[in-house]
């Protein structure tokens, strides 16, 4: 059943919005798993093209834009909002879970800012593809649960086919939401959301003595282990505006985002992002200005005020490298095979990495490779000095734990996936489908869904890009 409490909160909060109808919806792909989890009634699959390019609506929606702001590549901007995205309300899960039911690119808003609100293939099917593929690996995210062309086009730098997602979210509360209300001075407002945020995602802070400073320190601590799974599995955001970024701690919107392949902390494919502000590597400290921002539109409800509430902010800003480095070791340690933390730890992850950037190594490929490197094997590894050195090092911290070697190989085959959506992978399958074809997209889809299966079926989907298969660089949908 659906629930409104977020459009609740005020007209301040969410604009009213109606999808516009479509020409001739036509599914594309349906999430089965995701909607019996979820409990929806079997008969939205049936009837999935209409519901989901918002030709009609589900009983009990109450379609709304939401209202937000947010820092774009550093600028702030007061007035963003949900430009080509209408939430239908919150579905109540059978397990109790309540989440978001948004349809993206279902028509203009009235935060449209002069765009036609639609969306074209290309960009909902890589959702679709990325956020499947992340939810796989364990990493924090929205879902997919629909995506439905239009029979229409959306005018681009080209002409484009038309399509719509539909896309469930644990909420679409942005860290751009408390500026919208901030930059505003209205506390009332801010506060309201809050509690709002805390009532939905962190029900313990509601006893803390703080609650707002609680609230900031749960959020800190859930963007540390989301940017640290990102940094594990090579992926990167592309556009970490604050406007993206969830207070919930879920990945939320795949616009121009990709996957390493050679390893490199410098490593950039938006298109937008000229200046390197959002490469792999600066994520964790791009993560905490962002988080600073948000400390910006709690201070006013600390408990204590002035110089002493932003000594309270402060340290929860600064406790965030703190918070990021022990998820990443948290992590790190399983994909390198170990049971218990010691104190090179880090210094054996940072020359790991060290030793594949200096031959621009695959990223993925070389952690995938730990587990038969175990024998004494190097293949897949760089055959270099310091990888040599490395796997000495490795191998005998091993062998002071002193676990079975299928102990340790189980470890790392967990850890370590064999697929990941690979950028020239995604381009083609996108290309395939927009042309008609989505016979790719649905192998790539599938093979994702399994990304530590190394079996023969996936042996396609691990390959490295040749280098005229290369992507360097990636688009934002809009």
């Amino acid at each position: 059943m659906f629930e409104h409490t977020y459009a609740a909160l005020g007209e301040d909060f969410a604009a009213p919005a109606r999808p516009m109808p479509v020409a001739a919806p036509r599914l594309l792909a349906w999430n089965a798993p995701l909607a019996d989890a979820l409990g929806l009634p079997a008969a939205w699959q049936a009837q999935a093209a209409q519901l989901f390019s918002g030709n009609t609506l589900p009983e009990g929606a109450e379609p709304v834009a939401l209202a937000y702001a947010g820092h774009q590549f550093g600028h702030f901007v007061p007035r963003l909002g949900d430009g080509r995205a209408i939430l239908l309300g919150e579905w109540l899960a059978p397990d109790g879970r309540r989440v978001d039911l948004q349809l993206k690119g279902a028509g203009p808003t009235a935060f449209s800012r002069r765009g036609d609100g639609r969306a074209a293939i290309g960009p909902v099917l890589r959702e679709f593809l990325v956020s499947e593929a992340m939810h796989a690996l364990g990493v924090p995210s929205t879902r997919s649960l629909a995506a439905v062309a239009t029979g229409d086009v959306v005018v681009r730098d080209e002409i484009l086919p038309g399509a719509v997602l539909a896309r469930v979210a644990a909420s679409h509360v942005r860290v751009g939401t408390f500026q919208y209300f901030a930059a505003r001075g209205e506390d009332a407002a801010v506060r309201a959301l809050a509690d709002h945020v805390i009532a939905r995602h962190y029900p313990p802070v509601a006893a803390a003595e703080d609650r707002y400073l609680a609230l900031l320190e749960a959020v800190a601590a859930r963007q540390a282990a989301l940017v640290a799974k990102w940094m594990h599995v090579g992926f990167i955001h592309g556009v970490m505006n604050t406007d993206n970024v969830a207070v919930s701690g879920e990945t939320i919107d795949y616009g121009p985002c990709a996957f390493l392949d050679e390893y490199h902390p410098a490593k950039v494919f938006s298109s937008i992002d000229r200046n390197g502000r959002y490469a792999y590597g600066n994520q964790p400290p791009i993560a905490q200005w962002n988080l600073a921002r948000l400390a910006e539109c709690l201070l006013p409800l600390f408990a204590r005020q002035g110089d002493e509430g932003v000594a309270d902010a402060r340290a929860v800003i600064e406790g965030f490298a703190g918070l990021y480095q022990r998820a990443w070791l948290e992590g790190l340690r399983p994909k390198l095979g170990l049971a218990a933390a010691g104190d090179d730890d880090e210094a054996l992850g940072r020359d790991f990495l060290a030793a594949l950037q200096a031959v621009e190594a695959d990223y993925t490929l070389s952690f995938h490779a730990l587990a038969a490197a175990l024998d004494g094997e190097a293949a897949g590894l760089p055959r270099t000095p310091a990888m040599d050195a490395w796997r000495a090092r490795w191998q005998a911290r091993l062998a002071a734990e002193g676990r079975p070697a299928e102990a340790v190989r189980s470890t790392l085959r967990a850890a370590n996936p064999a697929v990941i959506p690979r950028n020239h992978q995604v381009e083609a399958a996108l290309g395939a489908a927009a042309a008609g074809d989505l016979q790719p997209f649905e192998a790539l889809l599938a093979a994702v869904r399994r990304p530590f299966d190394d079996g023969p079926a996936q042996q396609p989907f691990m390959a490295p890009p040749d280098p005229g298969q290369r992507v360097l660089q990636t688009f934002c949908g809009t």
